[in-house]
């Protein structure tokens, strides 16, 4: 585990969520060499295999900006890296970096860093009250069409954005970046690699567990330009908010209890 009292104050923060992103599915790719980006930079070049706090990006996302990020799968108290303070807590430990707020973002707030949400999914996008919970915890907030589910080149797009965010940033405040990587989220048919060539015929396919795969290598291809963007030193978290089905047992989405669903891969590190 970082000891994240160290971190805090003298690095840029960077949480990746990359959502609906499959294990099985990240573990596959990283295996076989065909995310070299993001395995290149992983520890031992492998995701780590953990639980996700809910079932869907909402109730996800709202534990982890409160500080309870996907728990190791296997048994044990295991320490967070962030805590709120809380009476009794059995998982702060000496290296937890604790905050006197009701969410992360406020308490990093307090320790100087400018904070900034750049959304992906529906609950990103401030067209509604609810569309507006999570990114109202941030100082400064991006939502787009153009970075959302429908766009295949959304996360191109966010990186523009954050190229924007991060030239304008004054050099001696540290940054809090959350970016929700909508592209593996259903629809993502349009990145197989047939679909250029026949988008009727890929669209009446629909989403499948190889669409999902197709999502993470196009988001493997662009994810090298975010991390050049970032100033170092640079502590960064990607992860998956939850899993999706596939037709495993019958089922298809997310917002339910399935293995798919609730195992999501996990890394930290910080970038070189």
């Amino acid at each position: 585990m970082h000891d994240m009292n160290r971190i805090i104050g003298t690095h840029d923060l960077l949480l990746i969520t990359l959502d609906t992103l499959r294990y099985d599915v990240a573990e596959e790719l990283a295996e076989s060499g065909q995310t070299p980006n993001l395995t290149g930079l992983l520890p031992g070049g492998r995701w780590e295999r953990r639980h996700t706090p809910g079932s869907f990006t909402y109730a996800a996302h709202a534990a982890m900006l409160a500080g309870f990020l996907p728990t190791p799968a296997s048994p044990g108290s295991h320490p967070r890296l962030f805590a709120g303070t809380f009476p009794g807590s059995e998982t702060t430990a000496s290296g937890t970096w604790t905050f006197d707020a009701a969410d992360l973002p406020s308490g990093l707030a307090t320790a100087g860093y400018h904070t900034v949400c750049v959304g992906g999914v529906g609950f990103f996008n401030k067209l509604t009250p609810l569309g507006r919970a999570l990114p109202s915890l941030f100082a400064e907030s991006h939502w787009e069409r153009e970075f959302g589910v429908t766009d295949p080149e959304a996360l191109p797009n966010q990186i523009d954005r954050v190229a924007e965010i991060v030239a304008r940033l004054p050099a001696e405040r540290r940054l809090f970046l959350l970016l929700n990587v909508a592209s593996l989220h259903q629809p993502n048919w349009f990145y197989l690699d047939d679909a250029a060539r026949s988008k009727e015929e890929a669209r009446s396919k629909g989403d499948t567990r190889a669409s999902h795969a197709a999502a993470l290598r196009h988001v493997d291809a662009h994810i090298g330009r975010l991390f050049a963007l970032m100033r170092r030193p640079c502590f960064v978290i990607v992860c998956s908010d939850h899993g999706t089905a596939y037709g495993e047992d019958g089922h298809t989405g997310h917002r339910f209890g399935h293995e798919v669903i609730w195992t999501v891969p996990y890394g930290e590190f910080v970038l070189p």
